[in-house]
């Protein structure tokens, strides 16, 4: 299995073009050949395409530089250089593009087979043909070709997540999420099982929608700062429309685990604080007792919507699944639901 890489920087240049040749037409019982030197190839193009089979960024890892193909220079008898090939570089849907220099974002890739001409070849130069005239017949001078773009860029991907699974090492993160996907993550009962975010794709009501989930590596206090796992994961939540909050049921300490939990979300991008979410405590097969159920709910009611599931018993896992299209999938509920 590659590994999971979310972010490298790379070099890209493109080709540079052919220099325009000059050349004078020579042919027996011509006595004067005029100029017909062929004007330079163009230097190929690097250019960026999505693709959704793609999910990490290490094929390019082994090569920092990627370059297209130069253009040919011309030749006599006005024969164009052959342009150089472009470069087509393929990437994960939910790539960044970033100026390495200035952290500017040139773009964002959120659609399959989407396209970016990120550096444009350098233009062939023109042969001696080009500069004849009528006061200049004999031109002895081309155009060199010009320089293709060349520049350092980062790429980032951030997961085109609609809803982030978030919650403490061993929470049960990755369980939930094999049970409502078809996702196959690494589980084991220790924490930072999870060493990458996994996505798993719900499909709702026969079909007539779906979402993909992410699970994001265990957050533990300092997050944002970099401990632990850090913010290395963190940014795979930015774009998601909602968040559950998992909390491991057999210890729980709501509250502070809550506020910890928000509070390293919000210091890495107050944004995150904003979307909608649920809250749904794991595990409740441990105390199989509905009335201790109704206490907690009761005693934690302004915390926010707190769902009760067993991930690994299969326990309510079909009213979470309609809570979440409830809360966070209004519109195509609506329309579901008004058919």
């Amino acid at each position: 299995m590659p590994s999971f890489i979310d972010e490298v920087p790379i070099r890209i240049k493109a080709g540079h073009g052919g220099a325009g040749a000059v050349h004078f037409h020579k042919e027996k019982f011509v006595e004067f050949g005029g100029p017909d030197g062929g004007d330079g190839g163009d230097g190929g193009d690097v250019i960026l395409v999505a693709e959704s089979r793609i999910m990490t960024l290490e094929i390019y890892l082994p090569d920092r530089l990627y370059s297209a193909m130069d253009g040919e220079p011309g030749s006599g008898n006005e024969r164009h250089g052959k342009n150089g090939e472009d470069l087509i570089l393929k990437v994960p849907v939910g790539t960044q593009v970033l100026d390495a220099v200035t952290m500017e974002l040139m773009y964002d890739f959120t659609k399959d087979e989407e396209i970016y001409k990120i550096a444009k070849g350098g233009r062939g130069g023109k042969g001696n043909t080009f500069f004849k005239s009528s006061t200049h017949q004999t031109p002895r001078f081309s155009q060199p070709g010009e320089d293709g773009d060349d520049f350092s860029v980062i790429l980032q991907l951030k997961l085109l997540a609609d809803l982030g699974i978030v919650g403490l090492p061993n929470a049960g993160k990755s369980t939930l999420l094999s049970k409502i996907t078809h996702a196959h993550p690494k589980i084991a009962g220790y924490a930072f099982t999870t060493l990458s975010p996994n996505l798993g794709i719900v499909h709702r009501t026969n079909d007539m929608f779906r979402y993909t989930v992410a699970d994001i590596p265990g957050i533990i206090e300092g997050a944002s700062q970099g401990i632990g796992l850090g913010i290395s994961f963190l940014k795979h939540i930015e774009r998601v429309q909602g968040i559950l909050f998992l909390f491991d049921g057999g210890n729980l300490n709501l509250v502070d685990e809550l506020d910890m939990l928000r509070n390293e979300l919000g210091s890495y991008n107050p944004v995150l604080l904003e979307k909608p979410f649920l809250i749904v405590i794991n595990k409740m097969d441990i105390w199989d007792d509905p009335s201790f159920t109704e206490e907690i709910k009761e005693t934690y009611k302004d915390l926010g919507e707190i769902l009760f599931i067993s991930a690994d018993k299969e326990l309510n896992l079909d009213y979470l699944l309609e809570r979440i299209d409830k809360v966070f999938f209004p519109e195509q509920t609506k329309i579901i639901y008004e058919n």
